[in-house]
């Protein structure tokens, strides 16, 4: 019996998939899921969270800094709103993890701005971690140092 293997196309023999055709189909879903993630992201610094959710899927889950839950990017641009006046990304490098039927796409960087009092910032490294699966970011999950420089400008020293 020929083992199946779930692969962009739905169920395909084991047998079927050569290696060059495996690279292939990576490098052609990993190159548009990198595309899909940086067209999201700059949307969403502008932000413009209407043009950023053409690039989620309707079941989207993100997960913030913090454990924050939300399923829409107005959602994490209204929470943005209130943590910082502004804020930009500094988008230094994409690394992109191909797999079957979904793709797993890492942006790291540093974020650049003003808190809501005025102060600049700048170098507040982050990374974000998505899942794209038909065409779709389905998951986000986001980390950044901002929690920890809050604290410093309070004093705190965790």
């Amino acid at each position: 019996m020929a083992r199946i293997v779930h692969g962009i196309e739905g169920l395909i023999p084991h047998q079927e998939i050569s290696m060059a055709t495996a690279r292939a189909v990576a490098s052609d879903e990993t190159a548009e899921a990198a595309d899909i993630v940086e067209r999201f992201l700059v949307a969403s610094m502008v932000p413009d969270p209407q043009t950023a959710a053409r690039y989620i899927s309707d079941d989207l889950k993100i997960t913030f800094t913090g454990g924050r839950k939300y399923n829409h990017p107005r959602e994490t641009a209204a929470f943005n709103g209130k943590r910082y006046k502004w804020v930009k990304k500094k988008m230094e490098r994409t690394d992109v993890v191909a797999g079957f039927g979904e793709t797993i796409v890492y942006n790291l960087g540093t974020l650049y701005g003003e808190w809501p009092d005025g102060t600049p910032f700048e170098g507040n490294r982050y990374v974000d971690r998505f899942v794209v699966r038909g065409g779709k970011i389905v998951q986000m999950d986001v980390w950044n140092d901002s929690a920890e420089r809050l604290l410093i400008m309070r004093g705190i020293e965790a």
